[in-house]
């Protein structure tokens, strides 16, 4: 055997050694190969975490005191350092900042639902300064925030006024990627979250409490969806959207309470430069608010069609909006300024003045929010030929509006005939106090209890009386003949 295999190897001996070479080479190729990687490694982000703690326990530790300092230490080590991603607040804790917390691109900033972010009483800050923010002023991409709580110690900071501006609780400009979302933000001056100029936001499973101005305000953006989230309006909106487009607000809960701060619209859409032709409103709940339950505002100068156009709301279920006694654009939806309105398959049940209304403030109305102290600007539409679709809905129980009733709790009303002008196609409209119409008509609408229907317009219609503070998911299982 041993004889036999020495000839083997004498006779390919050239074969043997060439192979024996090759393999030294791979080996050390391989070598190479995992030292380079090795080096380089540092480079690419392995997602881990940063912790910050109020107990001691971390590298990053607060004392309840200009706790931004170590906040911000800490997204500072995770912009230096790529192979970090996340800081993130442990709870329970309250976080007490006197300066702004400063977040870098690629970054998430999460937190445990007991950690808050709270601002320090009596912060004094100048106009335009948020509590959460950039660190690079031109742009931010890739930024999640997520999971905590934001307190916006509204009674403690008094001296400065809702809806100018102050306290912010989260404001990007320039922004590309920007996710908020399982937080709780609350009794704060100013917006929830401000975005300008900014791509591709997503804004979800939120609850907003009395922000101080919007839930979420997205102001020349482009690509913005918010949804699932529980929004009780102060001061302007639950979601607004100034000159942004494709944009999508769905699956939200929007309420307000009864007092002269509650704000204005659930939603309020405007457009006064730039394009607004792709926005979906659709399979929310808006109820008590103390302006309208959707507000679209086109004005400012004249514009072709194609930058005001196509806005769809389906789907939604309006309750009682529009009890602001002291202002009379109130009701379920308020429009002028837009062409080719789709509002289909909607519930209007019990709103004040109208469920749909062709109207703008006039008359030196004051309008939230400005920024500024006037807020008396001519909101009229300019041009002619306006049209609003409005069909398969059911608008039934409409009263009068509390501002100068008489005359008001129609269906649908057209204050502004000479320049808009509404289709309406196979609505069901009961019980309405003043009538179904005003300054408009339908040859195709139908006039019977929306319990009696053989057919499924709208979006679901209970006989009964709902808790004011019902939550979506039981008025979704009380009421009846819900569209999919």
């Amino acid at each position: 055997m041993n004889e036999k295999y020495l000839r083997y190897v004498r006779q390919n001996w050239k074969k043997i050694g060439f192979s024996i070479v090759n393999l030294i080479f791979l080996i050390g190729l391989g070598i190479f190969i995992f030292h380079t990687i090795q080096s380089i490694s540092p480079l690419i982000p392995s997602n881990e975490t940063v912790w910050v703690t109020g107990d001691g326990s971390e590298k990053f530790t607060c004392d309840g005191s200009d706790d931004q300092v170590e906040i911000n230490q800490a997204l500072a080590h995770v912009a230096e350092n790529p192979q970090f991603t996340t800081v993130y607040l442990k709870g329970p804790n309250t976080y007490v900042i006197s300066d702004s917390i400063f977040i870098g691109n690629n970054t998430t900033l999460e937190g445990d639902p007991t950690a808050v972010i709270r601002l320090i009483d009596n912060a004094d800050w100048p106009v335009f300064k948020p509590l959460i923010t950039q660190i690079n002023s031109t742009e931010i991409h890739g930024v999640t925030i997520k999971g905590f709580e934001i307190d916006g110690n509204h009674d403690n900071n008094l001296d400065k006024k809702k809806g100018l501006g102050y306290y912010n609780m989260i404001h990007f400009l320039n922004s590309t990627d920007i996710q908020v979302h399982n937080m709780y933000m609350h009794d704060g001056h100013g917006e929830g979250v401000k975005v300008d100029s900014s791509y591709n936001i997503r804004f979800y499973n939120n609850t907003a409490y009395k922000t101080g101005h919007n839930g979420l305000f997205a102001e020349d953006c482009q690509n913005v969806e918010a949804w699932n989230n529980k929004i009780t309006v102060r001061t302007d909106s639950g979601f607004r959207s100034r000159n942004s487009n494709y944009v999508k607000l769905h699956d939200n809960e929007i309420d307000s309470f009864y007092h002269w701060s509650a704000g204005g619209a659930g939603i309020l859409i405007e457009k006064t430069t730039g394009v607004v032709n792709d926005v979906e409103i659709y399979n929310n709940t808006i109820q008590n608010t103390y302006g309208p339950g959707i507000w679209l505002i086109g004005c400012c100068k004249s514009y072709p069609k194609d930058e005001a156009k196509n806005v769809h709301i389906y789907h939604n279920i309006f309750r009682k909006t529009g009890t602001n006694p002291h202002i009379d654009w109130v009701g379920g939806i308020v429009t002028s300024g837009f062409y080719d309105t789709l509002i289909e398959n909607n519930t209007f049940d019990g709103v004040y003045h109208g469920a749909i209304v062709h109207m703008y403030p006039t008359g030196g109305t004051h309008i939230y929010p400005t920024y500024n102290n006037s807020g008396h600007i001519d909101l009229s539409p300019k041009d002619t030929g306006y049209t609003t679709i409005v069909r398969n809905n059911i608008i039934a129980n409409t009263k009068q509006r509390n501002k100068d009733p008489n005359g008001t709790g129609y269906g649908v009303i057209n204050y502004l005939p000479e320049t808009h002008t509404f289709v309406l196609e196979n609505n069901c409209l009961y019980n309405n106090y003043a009538g179904n119409y005003l300054n408009c008509a339908s040859t195709t609408d139908i006039y019977v209890d929306p319990l009696l229907l053989n057919q499924k317009i709208g979006a679901g219609y209970s006989s009964e009386e709902l808790p004011k503070n019902i939550n979506q998911t039981t008025i979704k299982s009380i009421f009846l003949k819900r569209c999919s």
